[in-house]
């Protein structure tokens, strides 16, 4: 079943899905790329396809999602899903952890899934019920109604990450790799060195890099390499543009260039990608 509410004059999107035999979103493809998403799996241990990659994702697990990100669900009845874009929901300049570029959705390592306890879990059900109520009671106030409880919703995530998690660094060591990780996904085609990012944020490169080491398993060069390459994929899988085009709109001055990168980080060509890939949908189609 599928929740939605719309905000004629901002353009703001607050939908919630429970019970869909479907859920994906093939980034590049689908008109509504913008949204964050929030999925709980109510149901038992399903896979849930992230930018290419299988991860299992546990019962009574909760998984955000940017709106860069290709997904899909194995048992997609099972799944609960908010989508939500900045129109409707987003505090920028403060309360930080619980914005839409807060610890979330741009923390120090993506594809966070946290755990829900049998105590939590109830809690998630519980505000599950209001949710479906407020969706169901149209008035002049359920715009806000529902605003307050998706903010309600991000902080109880955001607040049980950060405990199961361990956060060890100190609140501004935290924000310094969010805004990292924010700063690359707005710029990763313009600058593809950490030195780029470093004096963005006033930061040496040295600084940032150690920051990642005590946080996540990736260097601050990796987080930019791979923001390039999934573009990359993205582009040669659902668009007609040609390896020169996406090499330029990428920010690479020589397609060589390009293509070096391309096959060092996916050991195959962007050409062969593209064959490859085409194929294997052909295949499944059949």
């Amino acid at each position: 079943m599928l929740f939605e509410y719309k905000e004629p004059k901002t353009g703001g999107i607050f939908r919630m899905y429970q019970g869909e035999q479907h859920l994906s979103r093939h980034y590049l493809r689908d008109k509504d790329s913008k949204l964050l998403s929030l999925a709980w799996n109510i149901g038992k241990e399903q896979e849930v396809h992230i930018d290419g990659i299988d991860y299992p994702l546990a019962s009574n697990a909760v998984l955000s999602l940017v709106n860069n990100q290709t997904f899909h669900f194995s048992k997609a009845e099972d799944i609960v899903l908010w989508q939500f874009n900045r129109e409707f929901y987003c505090i920028l300049d403060h309360d930080k952890e619980v914005s839409c570029a807060g610890l979330l959705f741009y923390n120090v390592q993506q594809n966070s899934f946290l755990q829900l306890d049998v105590q939590e879990q109830k809690k998630f059900e519980a505000l599950l019920t209001v949710f479906i109520d407020e969706y169901q009671t149209a008035d002049n106030i359920q715009g806000e109604m529902l605003r307050m409880l998706l903010k309600r919703l991000i902080i109880k995530i955001t607040r049980l990450l950060k405990q199961q998690k361990a956060v060890t660094l100190k609140e501004q060591e935290i924000d310094v790799i969010r805004e990292f990780n924010l700063l690359v996904e707005n710029h990763y085609k313009e600058f593809h060195q950490v030195q780029d990012y470093a004096n963005m944020l006033n930061r040496s490169p040295k600084t940032i890099s150690n920051l990642f080491v005590s946080f996540s398993h990736q260097t601050p060069l990796q987080v930019i390499q791979e923001r390039i390459i999934l573009e990359a994929k993205r582009l040669l899988l659902y668009t007609d543009k040609t390896t020169k085009e996406i090499a330029f709109e990428l920010g690479f001055s020589e397609v060589s260039h390009f293509s070096r990168f391309f096959k060092k980080q996916v050991s195959v060509s962007p050409s062969t990608f593209r064959e490859e890939k085409n194929a294997l949908s052909t295949t499944e189609e059949k």
